[in-house]
């Protein structure tokens, strides 16, 4: 017999646990987006700081920082144990445990041993009374489409009984096609580009043509989302950003901020250029032409760095047909975009684009941005909370005491 309470008198937190932010908040709330890391900064080497304490460095100039996430997988426990005890504890979430449910996200084709360490910290260290361990399509694929469309994803229309998920985040992209929410594991692709290899190679470009700043994550990681789009024709914005003076649309001029009176670096105004001589301000200024959009077209063209991968087009393409036929159709109409990158300026229309010329000439086209695509799993796993089916798919302590992780390998489908 059960001795969990109904789950309409249970707190549910819902934890979209990505490798570079944690998307957090009860099922009642609004989320918060908040770094999964801890750092360590320059000025004070011996303190450590987790999640949003970063706000407290002054100079978060060659900020170290430690990850609990490598290549996508979970392996830094000691890390990712202290950033879910400042999410839990009394400073943000405040959580009880005892009458708490937790659903909580983890990658496409995670390894048997990080699922097992996840459900025994969750039951046995934290002591939550339920858990639901889910892959963040899966969420996504319930969330609200509102935003997209004026009909849910699974309603009884056709070509939204098929969803094909893209999301594209901090070390990998992932392509995951579902069917009346059931995920169709054939068709699962992953491309191993992610936003923290864009911030590398722009690291690399600036430090090689201007400016060392190999030790500059934080701030170079400001000037990629600040600065860089996704070109809709390559040859020709380069033959641009070659040319001379106001001729030049493309060039940028980005201020570095210098942390005390400049905060946050920032992009100066087309008309504020100064094409010839220097700047009197003083400013330190990165100026940045083709890496604007040669940096993101790695998403397009991984092999543009020797990278043996497929873009993102053609794996969605390669997606789509590994599924049956009578489907394809409904999936290429129904392309949901997801994760950090999907926000760079012209993405969008670049993929629908290229998967118009890739697919077959007689099928519609359709590819949907959310208005928030980082925190649009965050959303689903809220629904999800409030769905009926949730006591059905959850885990309870009583359950897993009872029989240990293979209740979570039976009923979670990773």
């Amino acid at each position: 017999m059960n001795s969990v309470r109904p789950k309409n008198e249970m707190a549910t937190l819902v934890l979209d646990n990505g490798a570079c932010t944690a998307k957090i908040g009860y099922s009642q709330e609004a989320v918060s987006i908040i770094p999964n890391c801890q750092f360590r900064s320059k000025t004070s080497r011996l303190k450590t700081f987790t999640a949003n304490q970063m706000d407290e460095i002054k100079d978060p100039s060659g900020l170290f920082f430690i990850l609990p996430f490598q290549k996508g997988y979970l392996v830094n426990w000691d890390v990712q144990r202290k950033v879910w005890d400042h999410l839990f504890g009394k400073e943000m979430f405040k959580v009880d445990f005892s009458d708490t449910s937790i659903i909580i996200t983890e990658p496409y084709f995670n390894f048997s041993s990080i699922q097992e360490s996840m459900s025994e910290i969750l039951f046995e260290e934290y002591q939550f009374q339920s858990v639901l361990r889910i892959n963040a399509a899966v969420v996504g694929c319930v969330a609200p489409a509102g935003s997209l469309s004026a009909h849910h994803y699974f309603s009884s229309q056709p070509s939204e009984l098929c969803c094909l998920l893209v999301d594209s985040g901090f070390s990998f992209t992932h392509i995951a096609p579902y069917c009346r929410s059931k995920k169709m594991k054939e068709g699962i692709r992953r491309v191993n580009v992610g936003g923290k290899l864009l911030t590398n190679h722009l690291k690399e470009i600036i430090s090689y043509r201007q400016l060392h700043v190999m030790d500059e994550t934080h701030v170079i990681n400001q000037v990629k989302e600040d600065v860089c789009y996704v070109s809709q024709h390559f040859y020709k914005d380069m033959e641009v950003s070659q040319m001379k003076g106001e001729e030049n649309t493309v060039v940028r001029d980005y201020v570095l901020p210098d942390f005390s009176s400049i905060k946050k670096g920032f992009c100066k105004p087309p008309d504020e250029m100064v094409f010839s001589g220097k700047y009197k301000t003083g400013e330190q200024i990165l100026r940045l032409a083709n890496e604007r959009f040669a940096v993101p077209e790695m998403l397009f063209h991984p092999s543009d760095i020797g990278l043996q991968e497929t873009g993102i087009p053609e794996a969605i393409v390669d997606s789509i047909q590994s599924l049956p036929e009578e489907m394809q159709a409904h999936f290429y109409q129904n392309v949901v975009l997801t994760g950090g990158n999907t926000l760079f300026s012209g993405f969008r229309e670049r993929l629908e684009a290229e998967l118009r010329s890739l697919a077959p000439a007689h099928l519609p086209v359709s590819v949907l941005q959310p208005e928030n695509p980082i925190s649009y799993s965050w959303e689903g796993g809220k629904l999800l909370a409030h769905s009926p089916d949730y006591d059905e798919i959850i885990v309870t302590r009583d359950d897993y005491e009872e029989n240990g992780h293979f209740i979570c390998e039976e009923k979670f489908d990773i």
